[in-house]
């Protein structure tokens, strides 16, 4: 079968592998000049099932509004712009900010996250694919007893689901990571361990996956902005570019942010919208005095992950539209946490900013499965865990091309649960 994939970020590149594993013609399409050079370039590096507890939960309006007039808060929407995309996915947000709505989230991100998280391990088994992986689990650090006593009890909510957690005190968090220290001396009331996540290089992960698909036969064709889609009755007839006109027998939606912008002219409304994410790579000048697992701050809103002789520290989200301008105060943000933190570390003079916008849906739930048109299906909208649930959103998209039935129920993770309601 002829397939197309629509980008060629971590989700995208990961499809086509799977897909050429599966024996297609597989053609993936890309405005940029190489693979994951947006917003699967420098991102947190997690590959954390223990962030499926998703934005919307009933603290989370009231936060947003206090924190809407922060120019470094950790979530920043400001209501009040001209934005009516953003106030018809506000507004299904709110929808989603309910106990028993959290719950339901919570379960379909998780049940992807680790299905993904396998799916990985055995990609990594078979290939030997190399990307700074570290496989040492991911530890969250709370700041004070309140913040701790929550993180305790979304624990409890997601082993209940099927991702135990370790519960550590503050010397217990020190032992793990000594890095840790200077912060404990400060404020550190515990953490929680996740000791099958992972971190690792998402870009490079891509660009040595994209090797291993061009050995089994797919072509990726970079330099290519594509600017419609052409339905004929309910397939997809063709993919309009400035490089000339496509068709195939089956076509992947995997553009992140930008796939609304196709969809809407066909009459696929994919509640969508980008949340700007920054990052810093801080070269280390005192390896020994950064982390060497993964980190997350729960009361900052920030990750650390090692990449060889990097630290990256990435966090924050800002609902600014399809803006993809580096705000200096951010970068600032972060640059303040880790230098707190880890302050013998690094001179912290290069951090290497960066920014990216990252396809939040209302529930952070992503959008997978076929569509009303036979022969289009999606593989987007997974917010900030992209990289986290490639491999198993690849795994999932390629076995409703080939006739499979997926291993997971794929109950809540379509378009369908929108369409409904």
């Amino acid at each position: 079968m002829k397939v197309l994939v629509l980008g060629a970020g971590v989700v995208g590149t990961t499809t086509a592998y799977f897909l050429a594993q599966d024996g297609h013609d597989v053609t993936v399409l890309d405005r940029q000049s190489a693979p994951a050079l947006e917003t699967s370039f420098a991102n947190g590096a997690q590959i954390s099932a223990c962030h499926a507890k998703p934005w919307a939960e009933p603290k989370m309006p009231l936060q947003a509004l206090r924190w809407s007039l922060q120019a470094d808060a950790p979530l920043l929407f400001r209501p009040w712009r001209w934005d009516p995309p953003l106030w018809s996915w506000g507004l299904k947000f709110l929808r989603n900010c309910t106990s028993e709505r959290m719950r339901i989230n919570m379960d379909r991100t998780l049940r992807i996250a680790l299905y993904s998280r396998s799916v990985l391990k055995s990609l990594r088994q078979h290939t030997g694919i190399q990307y700074n992986q570290v496989t040492k689990g991911i530890l969250h650090i709370y700041r004070t007893p309140e913040e701790f006593a929550e993180g305790r009890t979304t624990a409890e909510q997601l082993s209940a689901l099927g991702l135990p957690q370790d519960i550590l005190t503050a010397n217990e968090c020190i032992e793990l990571e000594p890095a840790l220290t200077y912060a404990a001396s400060k404020d550190l009331a515990g953490g929680l361990m996740s000791r099958d996540d992972e971190s690792g290089d998402a870009h490079l992960f891509t660009e040595e996956l994209a090797k291993l698909a061009i050995d089994r036969g797919v072509e990726f064709r970079f330099g290519v902005t594509i600017k419609s889609l052409k339905a004929s009755g309910r397939r997809i007839s063709r993919i309009i570019t400035d490089h000339g006109d496509l068709d195939a027998d089956a076509i992947v939606l995997a553009l992140g942010s930008y796939s609304p912008h196709l969809a809407k002219p066909l009459g696929l409304h994919l509640p969508i919208y980008p949340a700007k994410g920054y990052s810093i790579s801080i070269e280390l000048d005192s390896p020994e005095n950064a982390p060497t697992i993964s980190l997350t701050d729960e009361t900052r809103f920030m990750v650390f992950s090692r990449l060889g002789n990097t630290l990256r520290v990435a966090g924050t989200a800002e609902l600014a539209g399809w803006d993809t301008s580096l705000k200096p105060v951010r970068v600032e943000a972060l640059k303040r946490n880790a230098q707190s933190l880890f302050p013998n570390a690094s001179s912290y003079d290069d951090l290497n900013p960066w920014c990216g916008l990252r396809p939040a849906t209302p529930d952070s739930v992503p959008l997978l499965g076929g569509t009303s048109y036979e022969n289009l299906f999606l593989n987007t909208g997974h917010g900030t865990l992209g990289w986290t649930m490639a491999c198993g959103s690849a795994q999932i998209t390629a076995d409703l091309i080939a006739g499979r039935a997926p291993e997971i129920d794929l109950a809540g993770l379509t378009l369908e649960r929108f369409e409904r309601s």
